[in-house]
């Protein structure tokens, strides 16, 4: 998956149901709201609630650094 890929539009968390942005290379999406990731394997998201996986605050705030200001949450600093 690439960062220009059209399915990115489309996919959403399952359990917000909100946008979700792809970390490069790493190769996993990330929900910045609630700090879980998903997995992508063989080029397929996988999406399901129990995928998911909580990243601590530490690592949270890692991953911000390297979003653009347009990825982040509204109420993370930009």
């Amino acid at each position: 998956m690439t960062p220009d890929d059209p399915l990115l539009k489309i996919l959403a968390c399952p359990i917000d149901k909100g946008p979700l942005t792809l970390l490069v290379p790493d190769d996993v999406l990330y929900n910045p709201r609630l700090h879980r990731r998903y997995p992508i394997l063989d080029d397929i998201p996988q999406l399901l609630p129990s995928s998911g996986e909580q990243v601590t605050e530490t690592e949270h705030e890692a991953i911000l650094r390297r979003l653009p200001p347009d990825a982040r949450p509204p109420d993370e600093p930009r």
